[in-house]
């Protein structure tokens, strides 16, 4: 019965339907997306500094959880911006395994 119950969870994580999630590209340093704190000017440079040069990552912040994606390339253009993100949520490390990032209406 064990056997089986281990199964069928692994079946479902490896069949996982991709979902949307909405919310602001900020960066793993500022999560919450306050950057005033910062004195950077725009959240959007902001957001770019930390990543380039802090090392953070991009991040979507839906306003109560930050999520990593996993297509930081495209995530860029997005900083500081509301966006809608589709793709499949691995809930244990917070990560968004991207399939596409568009502008939120």
């Amino acid at each position: 019965m064990k056997k089986i119950a281990i199964g069928i969870a692994a079946a479902a994580l490896l069949f996982a339907a991709p979902a949307t999630f909405t919310g602001v590209i900020t960066d793993s340093e500022c999560a919450k997306g306050d950057h005033k704190a910062m004195n950077m000017g725009p959240d959007a440079k902001c957001v770019t500094e930390c990543v380039k040069g802090m090392g953070a990552k991009y991040v979507l912040y839906d306003g109560k959880e930050a999520y990593t994606l996993s297509d930081q390339k495209n995530a860029e253009k997005f900083a500081a911006k509301k966006v809608t993100v589709s793709g499949t949520l691995d809930a244990k490390t917070k990560t968004i395994k991207v399939d596409k990032i568009t502008a939120a209406k």
